[in-house]
């Protein structure tokens, strides 16, 4: 019988197929039961494997290239890097070695080449951790390393890919009143808290009572630029997984939690009953909404190329075939958010994305397409914001490789939209 690690192990490499196999990404291969057999300190564990195996994707695959004449079948090729991955990370080289080659053969059709493995991967040991430190940076596929090139610069995505390499600490946004002293916590510039040794988060001080919850401080940010005022009638119009849904309901405003998807829904609410706050959860289409709100946070859907460094199977799973389709969405959902703006209110759209035309782009034909729509640069004054990262037209622009001597953040958009009011106010 397998024990706990080498079944953490096996689900890695379940996720491992799944992601470069099938082009799934790590939460929809989980949503669909991957890792349903292992327990919730397995499952957190198989993930973690995956997610650094991907990070480090290419130096593995340099490394064991050089001790293969032929790339193996997927599976074995995936239990190959994971086992080079634990190496870099100075995992006993027999323990792992031995998990690899176990996990292996017990599978029904490629079990005879477990010995392959074994050979190889006592060679790559061998060679470790010299010859991983000795290779650079893993870099994003060409296929989205091009447009972030033109965008940003040779040096700018040479910088992010290194953030992305990394890896990303832990961020929490701290509910009003609560004990800001988290140990072994750092306080951010914007306010937020990070952990880079989180641990389990359930088990962390704070949990159960709800005096936090998870979020990026990037992601954290749209939320305090929009500056909801207590009483206002708030629409967080792609609400989940709700952390700015929480930010909203804990500044005192009446808040509708809009999604489209129920299940997604399921967790928001279960965050607001574990922080005591309230929210009013809609499931619909953002584009067939009706209301009329003094002020609306739209965190449209998008590419996500802002998480890499949290999300690097993102790469891997997708080849930017469909964001066209997601900047004409973006801009129809701006669109109708508008009209659902009062005269005199505010409108905060914000995107994950690393792309311009997911940003900027958005709000400069946003601004050209209504009259009545003004950039509030004034709600840029907020503690932490580097002047460096306002745009042009008025926006903020983060990236990973900002804050680089912290640990990062996520790479986002975001521009606060002010409605004129009615003529004669």
């Amino acid at each position: 019988m397998a024990d706990a690690t080498t079944d953490a192990r096996q689900g890695a490499i379940r996720l491992l197929d799944q992601v470069l196999g099938d082009g799934r990404l790590i939460s929809e291969a989980i949503a669909s039961g991957t890792l349903d057999r292992l327990d919730p300190q397995d499952r957190a564990r198989a993930q973690r494997l995956a997610l650094d195996t991907l990070r480090g994707l290419e130096r593995a695959d340099r490394l064991l290239s050089k001790h293969l004449r032929k790339p193996p079948p997927l599976t074995v090729r995936n239990a190959l890097r994971l086992g080079t991955l634990e190496l870099a990370q100075g995992a006993a080289a027999h323990g792992v070695v031995n998990a690899m080659v176990q996990i292996t053969g017990r599978h029904r059709r490629h079990g005879a080449l477990k010995g392959l493995v074994n050979a190889v991967l006592r060679k790559v040991a061998a060679q470790m951790p010299e010859a991983w430190e000795q290779l650079r940076i893993p870099r994003l596929p060409k296929w989205l390393r091009a447009p972030l090139a033109e965008a940003w610069g040779a040096p700018a995505i040479a910088a992010m890919e290194a953030a992305h390499f990394a890896g990303a600490p832990l961020d929490l946004t701290l509910k009003p009143g609560a004990d800001p002293s988290l140990p072994g916590a750092i306080a951010l510039p914007t306010g937020s808290l990070r952990l880079h040794a989180a641990g389990q988060v359930t088990a962390l001080p704070g949990y159960d009572s709800g005096d936090w919850w998870v979020q990026d401080a990037a992601a954290a940010l749209p939320a305090r630029l929009l500056a909801p005022q207590p009483g206002e009638a708030v629409l967080d119009m792609c609400a989940a997984p709700g952390g700015k849904t929480l930010q909203l309901a804990a500044a005192g405003a009446r808040v509708t939690a809009l999604d489209i998807s129920e299940a997604r829904l399921v967790r928001l609410r279960e965050n607001l009953a574990r922080t005591g706050l309230e929210a009013t959860c809609v499931t619909g289409d953002a584009l067939d909404h009706q209301g009329r709100y003094d002020a609306i946070l739209l965190d449209a859907p998008c590419s996500a190329t802002g998480t890499i460094r949290r999300h690097p199977d993102l790469p891997h799973a997708r080849d930017g075939a469909g964001f066209g389709a997601l900047i004409e969405l973006q801009a129809q959902m701006l669109a109708h958010a508008w009209t659902l703006l009062a005269p005199g209110g505010r409108l905060v759209f914000c995107t994950c994305s690393l792309l311009p035309d997911e940003g900027e782009v958005q709000v400069e034909e946003a601004l050209a397409s209504h009259p009545d729509m003004t950039v509030n640069r004034a709600a840029l004054a907020l503690p932490g914001i580097d002047p460096a990262w306002i745009t042009e037209e008025g926006g903020l622009r983060l990236r990973p490789d900002f804050w680089a001597d912290l640990g990062g953040l996520d790479g986002f958009y975001m521009a606060c939209l002010q409605k004129a009011p009615k003529t004669g106010e």
